[in-house]
């Protein structure tokens, strides 16, 4: 039968229309590949499942479904791209083929990957220098992508290249047919109208249309939009950034979700080390929706595939695990970040917050596909463990038990470190002044407070001063902060002290919770006179009881302190002084004042050591000397209970009474112990019960997760 030239064009248009939208209505969850890092060992592909498009887990314990070292050049990939073929059942796969720590512009080639089930890859490496004449000065070969051309009746893969000392390009060549090589000479798809770099294209066909995802470079960085009739040509720009956050992004990738609600965009915001989703329908307007999303993992430029019944089961019988849908309760009465997974023991241990019915608790077990747990109703967990079954299609059932206990610690939801505690005479009610954690390199740009009326219920009250709105001096590294109420001509003030920039500004409310409006300058922008080293952070301000004088301490490798001046943001310069402490002393002073006694306290270590922890001496003076006692140790951790890094604290003592607690912070439990260095902002704060010897010395405290129980 002859079939016109016009017939089948229209007909692989119907194909492929069929294929992304009508025929999606079989795929009912997702598959997510990413890789993680910058280390060589997080160069790897990974993979994780979603029934909604909106929680993840990750597969074979967050580790490679793909040894790098036996696909690459490098020994090292980035950048995954999957894609399902035209005929529904073979799938490609393209990465970077690139190890950072040689530079970014140290990579000349690709890895194409190609499987028939998910689970077996075969790959080959195209070195685009040595595989296309021309390209002597080639620097750099970034994150390629797939897609099928139905005029063409090809795969078509797209890329970005650098020659020189030209910007970033992005390319395309046609595979050949076994996905093992391009057979088509690299030609230019897209290059930025701005002369800027282009990068991380991901292209999206909808309602006739192709569009281009792709980051610029250089100048007001960010994700755009350029869109064509043609997939190899005629791209027009949509000049306007659809990121929805100010923070630098990469690695866009768009998918489809299932249920025809249109579509999600997805970016790396690498230097926050955080994902951001927003959802669109119309490729247009995007909302963030981070507050629906969660993962166990930190994905780096990943995308996301819909994938069948049968494609899940097959994934989740080849690497899931019993502890992935356990370790994923959705209940809101659960702590998120602190659930523990002993996989040994099969027992999982939930932090259920306070004034949770144990005896009728359900912790809504978020199901991963082709999985099943039993039991479904609420039990009751006031007596203990409670068993439940988890069946995985192509595995044998488990039996795990549940755990779950009222903690009191962390108090706040969330990351959080550096907290100074006050009561507030105006209000009748404690605060919490954080810094905002969870940053990659104590990047945090804000910050908030939370209250309490018994030390365990605390509430958001919201960021309270944030760098890039509020502060003109300074927009960076928003650490370290202290505050005191005053009152002022009858009226109560609020001096909040922070760190910016590594500097130390000032802030000024009516009302301890804010809004609060910055001076206009650093308070404290050098280093003391015969000073060196160490940094301008971690303000702590006292006033002392004996005189009514108050005094600002600070410092990192130091102590300084200085008089404030009655208005409270200024400093009588001839005042500013360096006390001795010992070697012990690394930041984080903290005074307060006891039975005649100053006391002062001090963090030792580095906030990224297990082994940071807070030591004390005493005074006769708000300025020293200290007098250091042998046994000085006050808080540290306790590896019995899985509790590191517990450190820059302040002091709260119960109005009217000789009650004292500590408020500290410690690494995030149970996961900050197995991060490495990034344990160190990715903390949360604690509060625990302070008591004295009748000698006035400070006996040790023992951190907890119980935490203190709710004050009258």
């Amino acid at each position: 039968m002859n079939v016109t030239y016009s017939t089948r064009i229209v007909a692989m248009f119907c194909a492929v229309v069929l294929y992304a939208g009508v025929a999606s209505a079989q795929y009912n969850a997702y598959l997510f590949t990413y890789f993680t890092g910058n280390a060589k060992a997080d160069e790897q592909i990974k993979f994780a499942i979603s029934k909604d498009g909106y929680n993840f887990r990750a597969l074979n314990g967050n580790k490679p479904v793909i040894q790098s070292s036996t696909i690459s050049e490098t020994g090292g990939v980035r950048d995954p791209h999957i894609l399902r073929g035209a005929d529904g059942k073979t799938f490609y796969m393209v990465v970077t083929d690139m190890v950072s720590a040689n530079g970014w512009n140290s990579n000349r080639a690709m890895v194409l990957l190609k499987s028939t089930d998910l689970i077996n890859w075969s790959s080959s490496v195209i070195n685009m220098q040595k595989r296309f004449a021309g390209n002597d000065s080639l620097l750099r070969v970034w994150a390629p992508q797939t897609i099928y051309d139905p005029k063409a009746k090809k795969y078509m893969i797209y890329w970005s290249m650098k020659h020189g000392k030209g910007a970033d390009i992005i390319y395309y060549a046609y595979a050949n047919a076994s996905f093992t090589d391009l057979e088509t000479e690299p030609k230019q798809l897209f290059f930025s109208p701005t002369n800027g770099s282009c990068i991380d294209g991901d292209i999206i066909f909808k309602d006739g249309k192709y569009h281009l995802f792709f980051k610029t470079e250089g100048e007001g960085a960010g994700i755009k939009i350029a869109v064509s009739d043609k997939l190899t040509e005629g791209y027009v720009l949509q000049d306007k950034y659809v990121q929805q956050t100010k923070d630098p992004v990469e690695g866009a990738g768009v998918f489809k979700l299932n249920n025809g609600e249109g579509y999600i965009l997805m970016y790396d915001v690498y230097t926050k080390g955080k994902y951001q989703f927003t959802k669109t329908k119309d490729l247009k307007t995007f909302t963030v929706i981070d507050q629906e999303v969660t993962m166990n993992f930190h994905p780096r430029h990943g995308t996301v595939m819909p994938i069948t019944s049968a494609e899940a089961e097959r994934l989740m019988k080849k690497w899931g695990a019993a502890e992935d849908v356990l370790g994923n309760a959705a209940s809101k009465q659960i702590k998120k970040i602190n659930t523990r997974v002993d996989t040994v023991n099969k027992t999982v241990y939930l932090s259920v917050k306070t004034g949770t019915n144990l005896k009728a608790f359900d912790p809504a077990f978020r199901l991963l596909p082709a999985t099943t747990v039993s039991p479904v109703t609420p039990q009751d967990f006031s007596k203990g463990a409670v068993k439940y079954v988890v069946s995985i299609k192509g595995q044998q059932p488990q039996t795990w038990k549940v755990v779950a206990q009222e903690n009191h610690n962390p108090v706040l939801e969330g990351y959080f470190a550096d907290p100074d505690v006050l009561y507030s005479q105006k209000t009748k009610k404690y605060y919490i002044y954080p810094t905002s954690d969870g940053f990659d390199g104590w990047s945090g740009t804000y910050f908030k407070a939370f209250s309490s009326t018994d030390l365990v219920s605390w509430k958001d009250e919201g960021v309270i001063l944030d760098l890039l709105k509020d502060v003109s001096w300074a927009k960076r590294n928003a650490w370290a902060p202290c505050i005191i109420e005053k009152k002022l001509n009858g009226q109560y003030k609020y001096f909040y002290y922070f760190t910016a920039a590594q500097k130390i500004g000032v802030a000024v409310a009516d009302d301890p919770a804010g809004p609060f409006k910055d001076m206009g300058k650093a308070l404290i922008d050098k280093k003391p006179e015969g000073v060196r080293g160490g940094q301008e952070i971690d303000p702590e301000v006292f006033t002392d009881p004996k005189t009514g004088k108050s005094y600002l301490y600070w410092g990192n490798g130091y102590m300084a302190v200085a008089e404030l001046n009655e208005d409270m943001i200024s400093l009588k310069p001839e005042t500013l002084a360096t006390i001795k402490v010992d070697r012990t002393f690394r930041e984080g002073t903290t005074v307060f004042f006891r039975n005649g006694l100053y006391y002062f306290m001090w963090s030792e270590d580095d906030t990224r050591s297990e082994n940071y922890r807070v030591r004390y001496g005493t005074s006769t003076s708000p300025l020293g000397p200290i007098t250091i006692p042998a046994d000085n140790l006050v808080i540290a951790k306790d590896p019995s209970t899985g509790i590191y890094g517990t450190g820059h604290n302040s002091i709260l003592q119960i109005p009217g009474k000789d009650e004292w607690y500590i408020v500290y912070h410690r690494f995030n439990y149970p996961k900050g112990i197995t991060m490495g260095s990034a344990a160190g902002f990715n903390r949360e704060v604690c509060i625990d019960k302070m008591e004295f010897n009748p000698d006035g010395s400070i006996k040790l405290v023992k951190p907890t997760h119980a935490g203190v129980k709710p004050i009258q």
